[in-house]
């Protein structure tokens, strides 16, 4: 087990580098802490596979530094990180048996078979492949397969960390969360470091403890799937985490509040003093569909709407509502009436977050990437 640190960290594919668009990866300072389990969650090409291959030694950065535990690995070859990585398709060895595959990491370090055998048929009953041992990996199912991927690093008593890279794409869903409650068992009982790149919030929130949401190459918020529902400090984590993702409203300050494309929104003291250093940032205000409030009874803050459609989904409902040039979308519970038009809305005031230039106005959030 190690803890992970990157210091200064970039990388360009080109070889001479003149623009930030040049940077698959930017500058940035982050920490995975010794027995953590993490989820690096993006949308596809923006750089989670990257760096998780820079970690691992199977890419080289081309600015700052990796440490394990203190120490720079950076000219380390991955073999010697000890590090396992588990990939998108299963890497085994179709020609062996279950044993054989699992056995195969601690035979080329020379371990005592008598000591291998009981690690192997340890980490079988975990993964639930004691049944199977015996068999050939080739005729097995694509969650076995990658059971056994899995499997191979964990029979490692000397692993620093490890890193998984989608790991349940060939996956069927209907097992998927099974291997994934069976990650998070694993992790609890040998308290391995676990970094955890996927693209489903789901399987990131479900994972881990914590999560570094990476856009354009940045880790733009680490914290709790809690702290990027509640509080995302730039407009793509409001955007990216959630379903439906957060409402982002366009708007400029009058003396009357926030001008929201023709409708005026109140604001009080405290919002106004929020938002009275701003220049000429673009602003943004941003509320989870979760926390907008419709009703068919009009009060002296609510905003008048009009309601386009819903969508009935079993356990709630999808409300598309329009303001003014905006279009909200407002998630109720499955048994509360839906206006058939004209409707009112209201923003709770704890709920309400403003963005300058995308980031969040005083933000009380740490530096996105330490």
């Amino acid at each position: 087990m190690a803890e992970i640190r990157l210091t200064n960290l970039a990388h360009s594919y080109a070889a001479d580098p003149e623009h930030t668009t040049d940077y698959a990866i930017h500058e940035m300072n982050h920490v995975w802490e010794q027995g953590g389990a993490y989820a690096l969650l993006g949308p596809s090409g923006c750089g989670k596979s990257t760096l998780l291959n820079i970690i691992s030694g199977l890419v080289k950065p081309s600015h700052g530094s990796v440490t394990f535990d203190g120490v720079e690995v950076n000219n380390v070859s991955t073999q010697d990180r000890n590090i396992a990585q588990v990939f998108q398709f299963p890497v085994i060895y179709d020609s062996m048996t279950v044993y054989d595959n699992l056995a195969f990491p601690l035979r080329n370090m020379k371990v005592l078979e008598s000591e291998i055998d009981a690690k192997v048929r340890e980490v079988a009953e975990i993964l639930e492949l004691s049944s199977i041992l015996q068999r050939k990996a080739n005729n097995l199912s694509a969650d076995q397969k990658q059971k056994i991927s899995m499997g191979r690093g964990l029979v490692r008593d000397d692993v620093s960390a490890i890193l998984f890279d989608e790991p349940l794409t060939v996956i069927d869903p209907n097992l998927k969360w099974k291997l994934r409650r069976k990650l998070k068992q694993i992790h609890e009982r040998y308290n391995i470091t676990m970094v955890y790149v996927t693209h489903d919030q789901l399987e990131a929130s479900t994972f881990a403890d914590k999560i570094a949401l990476m856009y354009e190459g940045k880790i733009v918020q680490f914290g709790t799937p809690r702290e990027l529902f509640e509080n995302p400090n730039h407009t793509f984590v409001g955007y990216f985490i959630g379903s439906p993702g957060m409402n982002l409203l366009k708007m400029t300050l009058s003396e009357q509040g926030a001008e929201l494309g023709g409708i005026t929104l109140s604001l009080n003291e405290e919002q106004r003093a929020l938002l009275q250093d701003v220049g000429n940032a673009e602003l943004t205000l941003g509320i989870r569909p979760e926390f907008v409030q419709l009703s068919a009874n009009q009060n002296e803050d609510s905003l008048t709407c009009t309601i386009q459609h819903t969508e009935d989904l079993g356990t709630y409902k999808i409300v598309t509502v329009l303001l003014g040039e905006h279009t909200i979308k407002i998630r109720l519970d499955e048994e509360q009436q839906i206006p058939t038009q004209e409707a009112y809305l209201n923003f709770p005031n704890q709920w309400m977050k403003f963005y300058a230039d995308d980031y969040l106005i005083n933000s009380s959030e740490e530096d996105s990437n330490e």
